[in-house]
Order: C-alpha cells, then structure tokens, then sequence
C-alpha cells in the first residue's frame, strides 16, 4: 500500500496511504510515513488514521481487531475509539495520535508533518 498515483502530486505533509478499495471495512491497513507505522481504518465509506502502536504496550493495531468504532490491542485487549483516538478501556490510559485522512477519487491520504514521519 505505499505506490502513489502517477498522475497526482502530493501536497506538503500529505502521503498516498493506499486505494480506497484495497482498505478492507474493520480491519486496520499498515501505513508506513518514513519509521512511523499508522493503522489507516475503513468504517464504512469513512477513513480514518491512527497510530499503529498501543500507548500501553508494544503491540500492533493491525494484529489486532474492529469493533464498532473501536480497534482493540491484541495484547492486553486495551481499546481506542478510532476517530478521535480516546483510550476507551483498561489497560490503556494514554489517548492514541490520530491523523487527518482524505480520499481523492480512489487515492486515500494521510496528513503526517515532515518532522513526524522521521525517526522516533
């Protein structure tokens, strides 16, 4: 999920994700922006960006499941609401980074700052 439209620029921030059609509905999609891993999740014809990683422990979004509007951790079953990244169950505690999503056509985009994609 990381070619780019040929024909579509990218504007300053903004990274192709993936096509629309290959993002299956409740089941986050791994994106890589630089060494930063977000889980693009389809809920219906809605997209949304979140990162990939657990605020309680290592463990990836993308192994784990949808369920309404939230993603559970596969580790400890920690759960977040996906549009606005709120810790909605224990373990977890700490909010998730979310992150503005666009779709273009078919091409869905992901907003993540320069100095966010690097190393960290």
């Amino acid at each position: 999920m990381d070619s780019h439209p040929p024909d579509k620029p990218v504007e300053a921030g903004w990274h192709f994700a993936a096509k629309a059609d290959e993002v299956e509905d409740d089941v986050p999609s791994l994106v890589k922006v630089g060494d930063r891993q977000i889980a693009l999740c389809r809920l219906g014809e809605d997209f949304y960006a979140i990162d990939n990683i657990c605020t309680h422990e290592y463990a990836c979004f993308t192994d784990g499941f949808i369920e309404g509007e939230e993603v559970e951790c596969p580790l400890h079953q920690a759960r977040f609401h996906i549009p606005t990244g709120k810790a909605m169950g224990a373990p977890a505690t700490e909010d998730l980074r979310t992150y503005d999503v666009r779709r273009e056509g078919e091409a869905v985009y992901v907003r993540v700052d320069d100095e966010e994609g690097g190393p960290g």
